[in-house]
């Protein structure tokens, strides 16, 4: 992400093209309807998610980075299958079904070398909640890369990463779609 640092940002009317496309995405993932989504997603998509590393100041300084901790790292054909799974009513992880909320916020977009692909950085907030007292949140920051598309949305997500700011999850499981 460094290298787009120096990309300039973009028109208004795109951000806020590319912004509501995201929110659209947002939408489809907190009403379940799964398969909409990953029609939002590139054939090629790099969807990853990690947790934040904890490393001391001194480390840091000296360039010194704990190893990654990666939750999944998945592509579009194991997208699909874990959509086929919460289809069958048999994952039970998802019975009752979790009610979320995805929150997306300080959407900073900007061009690539690539004229029809963006780069964006956001905030990014999951509220879940399933069964009487389960609850959990999911904090961190995305980078996405969106290109334009001869679809009904006109984008897809070619690229996702999700860095979570908790170093360690207390979730009982992760069978939610980010």
């Amino acid at each position: 992400m460094a290298d787009t640092d120096r990309m300039p940002r973009v028109p208004m009317e795109l951000h806020h093209e590319i912004a509501q496309f995201l929110y659209h995405e947002a939408e489809l993932l907190d009403d379940w309807r799964f398969r909409d989504w990953l029609d939002l997603l590139a054939q090629d998509i790099e969807y990853t998610m990690r947790t934040t590393s904890n490393a001391q100041t001194r480390d840091r300084r000296r360039g010194v980075q704990p190893p990654t901790t990666w939750i999944f790292n998945d592509t579009h054909a194991q997208l699909e299958r874990r959509i086929a799974r919460l289809e069958t009513g048999m994952a039970w992880a998802e019975e009752p079904p979790s009610r979320t909320r995805h929150l997306v916020t300080n959407l900073v977009v900007r061009a690539t070398e690539n004229p029809d692909e963006f780069e964006i950085r956001l905030n990014y907030l999951l509220y879940r909640t399933q069964k009487e007292r389960d609850q959990a949140l999911y904090a961190g920051k995305r980078m996405d890369r969106v290109r334009r598309a001869e679809t009904a949305a006109g984008w897809q997500i070619c690229r996702r990463e999700i860095v979570l700011d908790q170093a360690t999850l207390t979730t009982h499981n992760l069978s939610v779609l980010f």
